[in-house]
Order: C-alpha cells, then sequence, then structure tokens
C-alpha cells in the first residue's frame, strides 16, 4: 500500500466521521428533548445526567476524530 492510498484512507475517514460528528450534534441541539424522552423510557434518567452522558459522548467522538483521522491525514499531507 503506497502512501497516496493511506493519504486518501484518511482523508475519507477524516470527511465521514467528521459528518458524522456534526450530524450527531444537530440531532442532539435540535431534539435533545425527544431523544431524551425516548431514551428514558428505557432507562430512568434525569434530564442533567443525560446531557452530561450526550455531550461527554459528542466530546469524546470529536477528540477521537481529531487524533485518529485528522492528525494522521495532516501528517501524511505534510510528509508526502
Amino acid at each position: 500500500m503506497d502512501i497516496v492510498t493511506v493519504r486518501a484512507f484518511f482523508m475519507w475517514c477524516t470527511i465521514i466521521n467528521g459528518a458524522l460528528l456534526a450530524l450527531s450534534f444537530l440531532i442532539c441541539a435540535y431534539t435533545g428533548d425527544w431523544i431524551h424522552r425516548m431514551h428514558s423510557k428505557w432507562f430512568p434518567i434525569p434530564r442533567e445526567a443525560f446531557n452530561v452522558a450526550i455531550y461527554s459522548f459528542i466530546g469524546l467522538f470529536k477528540i477521537f476524530v481529531l487524533v485518529f483521522n485528522l492528525v494522521p491525514y495532516i501528517a501524511l499531507v505534510i510528509v508526502g
């Protein structure tokens, strides 16, 4: 596998994961009450704890996208 293929792989991983990150943020920002009502039927969780859990997930996902997708892509662009 050559560097061009690996660079293209990380580019598309970054684009796809960035789109998923933006979509999950928009869904949680605009339909947060509906998502909380749906999940509270399955798991009894107060709204404050739900907010902490969902925004912690989005923050962790953002860190993973940056560290495991964007940084390797930038490194490959610089190298190659």
